[in-house]
């Protein structure tokens, strides 16, 4: 199927007499008739449903569907795309490990990799992501398990080269995990550009309104980790929680999956609800549509504001004058997603006035979502970092992120210049 297809029809096949909409599974737990059964579950001999807090009816049938639009061999959903880039990077790290990541990432998982996971003795060395390949693989140690980046970062909207990322991880035998949240599996499935493991916050496209937070997690299946077994032993060597299994040898290219699964979520805990996920699964039917009115309408607003005296700047991947226009091209030829960025002539207080006369766009702690809202980064989401850490994250302090909605592009534009010449 084509990923249109797949965006209502993946995941979930009713059989006769059978709903057609994916069942919201809200239940603790789920019996069986033999202290036996349940026994071959919690020995992972045997694949079914035991506690909610592991697997779930519900989630399993949207994560399957978001592993078949991304072209997975499996996915996980979390309670937040916060916790799927955590659940993804310390499945393969333990205290002692180092792993690389591009600076240019949304502020919280740059807060979580700098300083959260640091003290549980998990370093992170931040690159350039423009940086050559030479320049890149001198981050790398011996200790180095993982490399991450995000395919269009938030806030600053610039595209990252998967492919070269995915050469100077491959050449240090360690997977490259791509946060592919802004563009979704509709614009861009980095897995075709040598990515290994894919998140998402679901909160975000996939969702669509505004309606649950939530994360996944998707393998490709590609990445051998059993090749490696010294530098990735939590794959390879015996779990002792459950009975020695080797997840490597026991469950194949679904080992990384399973390991998160089993382990992570066993111990940690962070899952989605069924019911978030079946408003998810609402979302992800009109992805398709949604994305392509907001790109469309983004190119629209990007171009106005171009053309406008009162802006300095405009970061948009459309606009041919784009500094990733050619990469956004080449990874997402049918169009990248409704964020884009501006600064206006008088900086940091310009955008504060012209934020607070705005009428019809929202101002709203969110993005990709289908109303209009506009954030300040400096003042909202990344205020936590330092000048120095917002420059090295690619952040003007005067920097407006505009998540452009699916409304009437006129409308937009025109409470834009209301709030201009205010």
């Amino acid at each position: 199927m084509k990923n249109e297809s797949k965006c209502v029809r993946a995941g979930y096949e009713p059989g006769n007499g059978e709903p057609r909409q994916i069942p919201i599974v809200q239940s603790t737990t789920f019996r069986y008739t033999s202290s036996e059964e349940m026994g071959k579950l919690f020995d992972l001999e045997k694949s079914g449903y035991f506690y909610t807090r592991l697997q779930n009816p519900t989630n399993d049938n949207v994560a399957a569907r978001i592993a078949e639009l991304e072209g997975g061999v499996a996915g996980m959903l979390t309670s937040s795309g916060q916790a799927a880039n955590f659940f993804a990077v310390f499945n393969i790290c333990e205290a002692g490990d180092h792993f690389v990541s591009a600076t240019s990432i949304y502020g919280g998982t740059f807060n979580l990799f700098a300083v959260t996971m640091k003290k549980m003795g998990i370093e992170c060395t931040f690159v350039d992501q423009d940086a050559s390949e030479e320049e890149l693989q001198k981050a790398f140690r011996p200790n180095t398990k993982c490399m991450f980046g995000e395919t269009i970062s938030n806030p600053g909207v610039k595209v990252l080269d998967i492919e070269k990322f995915a050469r100077v991880a491959h050449k240090n035998n360690v997977p490259l995990i791509i946060d592919n949240t802004f563009p979704t599996p509709v614009n861009c499935r980095p897995f075709e550009w040598g990515a290994d493991v894919v998140t998402h916050s679901t909160t975000k496209y996939l969702d669509g309104h505004g309606v649950q937070v939530g994360g996944c997690v998707v393998d490709s299946g590609n990445f051998d980790f059993a090749a490696y077994g010294d530098k990735f032993p939590g794959l390879n060597t015996p779990d002792e929680s459950y009975h020695g299994i080797v997840y490597t040898e026991k469950f194949g290219k679904a080992a990384y999956i399973t390991k998160a699964t089993a382990q992570l979520m066993r111990d940690l805990g962070s899952i989605q609800s069924p019911q978030n996920a079946f408003y998810l699964s609402l979302g992800i039917e009109t992805l398709p549509l949604r994305m392509a009115k907001h790109c469309s309408n983004a190119q629209k607003v990007a171009e106005w504001l171009s053309a406008n005296d009162a802006v300095e700047w405009v970061t948009y991947p459309g606009l041919p004058s784009d500094k990733y226009y050619g990469l956004a091209r080449k990874y997402c030829p049918n169009g990248t997603c409704g964020v884009l960025c501006f600064g206006l002539k008088g900086g940091r207080k310009a955008a504060e006035k012209f934020m607070d006369n705005l009428k019809f766009v929202r101002i709203y702690t969110h993005v990709a979502d289908s109303q209009s809202c506009m954030l300040h980064p400096a003042s909202h989401t990344h205020r936590q970092l330092t000048d120095k850490q917002l420059k090295e994250a690619g952040i003007d302090p005067s920097l407006i992120r505009f998540s452009v909605g699916i409304e009437a592009a006129e409308d937009i534009i025109n409470d834009l210049d209301r709030a201009l010449k205010a």
